[in-house]
């Protein structure tokens, strides 16, 4: 009994060594100057932190393609529709684009169901933003809050109310990561 727990315990061990190795590696390459400034940005929203700001960035590329609106569409994170003449009915959402980001923002929009107060990691990762990044982190703290609350008092599922607040987490995101872009002068569709 003793022999199988010791090596249960050591491939326990072994496991999280690989964990933080992995950890490690993933917080190099999101320092680098390609990732940096947009890692640190996304990380001022709650539920954000390095690991999700880097799978954002990698798995979204060029935030300019899209607009606040369109982002969650590209995710997925919009309802279906069924129309038949003058009735619109909703469903579930389409799940369409990127299964991965869409994950990563569902598992942060359940961190905006407590009530707001900026942790002392949150203060941390913030630190080295610039103002105006603060404020609009802050800002999108705030509503994406307030619209759990709403949801809540409506009544819905915790689940679909992580849908809706991931749905809106992205426009903050992309907000986020185009906050220091000039506007675009490409005239091509997004």
């Amino acid at each position: 009994m003793q022999l199988a727990f010791d090596e249960a315990y050591e491939t326990v061990l072994v496991t999280q060594a690989r964990r933080d190795r992995l950890d490690r590696a993933i917080e190099a390459m999101a320092a680098e100057p390609a990732f940096a400034p947009i890692v640190g940005q996304l990380c001022c929203l709650r539920g954000v932190a390095t690991l999700t700001g880097f799978g954002l960035a990698v798995e979204i590329g060029d935030w300019r393609r899209f607009t606040g609106s369109t982002i969650g569409s590209y995710l997925g994170l919009v309802p279906s529709e069924t129309l038949t003449g003058t009735r619109r009915v909703q469903g579930a959402i389409t799940k369409t684009g990127n299964s991965h980001a869409r994950r990563l923002l569902i598992e942060a929009a359940w961190h905006h169901r407590k009530r707001y107060r900026p942790s002392r990691e949150l203060l941390r990762r913030r630190q080295h933003q610039p103002p105006a990044v603060w404020a609009r982190a802050d800002q999108g703290n705030r509503r994406l809050h307030r619209r759990w609350a709403r949801l809540d008092a409506r009544n819905k599922r915790p689940t679909v109310s992580a849908v809706a607040v991931a749905r809106e987490l992205a426009g903050w995101c992309w907000s986020l990561a185009v906050l220091d872009d000039p506007p675009s002068t490409d005239s091509r569709p997004v």
